[in-house]
């Protein structure tokens, strides 16, 4: 539980750090991708709306990590969202869009990110949930059988 844990507060503080560098400065993040001067002023607008989003999946991180059982809508829709970067980052690098120089650690980290909180909530899962002949003797009141 603990690295699941450790796992959901990290993925936190990034989407807590990205999302507050994307909504408070979006000039400077779309510099950093490259986008300017080619794109739209109002690129900037999509960036500070992104930037809400991840603060709030980074808010919904830190509560998944005080209690994940109870919070696993969170962890499953953040392996869902690590995925589809994953996916996306990949496909658009194979087509030449992304250079890889610039999003290789955009490739890899979303992939560590699915291996860990998948690896990590099987097993805080599987360790926290009685076998199905205690979940019976739990339901019938009586004493398990040696």
């Amino acid at each position: 539980m603990r690295i699941l844990r450790a796992t959901l507060i990290v993925i936190g503080i990034i989407q807590i750090a990205c999302g507050a560098m994307y909504l408070a400065a979006p000039d400077a993040v779309a510099g950093s991708l490259h986008l300017q001067p080619a794109a739209p002023p109002w690129v900037n607008w999509l960036l500070a709306t992104a930037g809400a989003r991840f603060i709030g999946y980074g808010i919904g991180m830190f509560a998944a990590a005080r209690a994940p059982s109870r919070h696993r809508v969170w962890i499953n829709t953040m392996i869902a969202i690590q995925a589809v970067d994953f996916l996306a980052t990949l496909g658009y690098m194979a087509n030449g869009v992304l250079p890889a120089h610039h999003f290789a650690l955009t490739l890899w980290l979303p992939l560590l990110w699915i291996v860990l909180l998948s690896w990590a909530s099987l097993r805080s899962r599987t360790a926290a949930e009685p076998d199905s002949v205690d979940r019976q003797t739990a339901a019938s009141g009586s004493k398990s059988r040696p």
